[in-house]
């Protein structure tokens, strides 16, 4: 078994997410603070292959005062729209419109379980690998930046933590993933939380 994530070929990264046990997927939100019913979504987690290994892709988004997740590192995603067949649809779409990225160049590796967000979304987490370079055509209505970050760094435990973050009163604080800064960018949040579900995945020795 490779002791680096970066040495997974994409099979492999295919089946232990198809052989995954459940991870879970809860947000540290105490009852009555999300809006119900919960509303599904999806993002793209994209995988690109450099010199140094898998890289994954983020973006900032771009700030708007009355987005709850204005200038928060994330990843392309959003709502499902009643036109989408399915939820790995929904991430492709969102991903060609915000950063350009044909859906034909995204080959679909799998998916992680539901993740219940702040902002009263399910969000199914697709994984994809993505031809790279590719052609970068951002709408800078959403999105600010579009940059990567070693897929190693992100696995090794020295780079996050957990930390008390404020609610609006009478909720108590809740426990929040932090990554350190990289690229000066701040990853943390529900995106955090996708990225410790997937590397936990990919971390599982495969069944024999």
């Amino acid at each position: 078994m490779t002791n680096r994530l970066s040495d997974l070929t994409e099979e492999q990264i295919s089946r232990r997410l198809a052989e995954a046990k459940d991870v879970p997927t809860d947000g540290p939100y105490p009852p009555g603070l999300l809006e119900e019913p919960l509303r599904p979504a999806a993002v793209l987690i994209p995988l690109l292959k450099k010199a140094d290994g898998w890289h994954i892709l983020l973006i900032r988004r771009a700030e708007h005062t009355e987005d709850l997740h204005s200038g928060q590192v994330a990843f392309p995603g959003g709502g499902s729209h009643p036109s989408d067949p399915d939820l790995i649809t929904t991430a492709l779409r969102e991903a060609y419109e915000e950063i350009g990225l044909d859906p034909a160049d995204v080959r679909v590796l799998g998916k992680l379980n539901e993740f219940i967000t702040i902002s009263s979304y399910r969000v199914t987490p697709v994984v994809g690998a993505i031809r790279w370079p590719f052609d970068i055509k951002i709408d800078f209505n959403e999105v600010s930046r579009v940059f990567t970050i070693p897929l190693d760094w992100l696995a090794d435990p020295s780079n996050h933590s957990i930390q008390e973050r404020v609610l609006h009163p009478p909720y108590r604080p809740a426990s929040v993933i932090y990554f350190n800064s990289y690229d000066g960018e701040l990853l943390w949040g529900a995106s955090a939380r996708f990225i410790l579900g997937l590397v936990c995945i990919l971390s599982e020795p495969e069944k024999l």
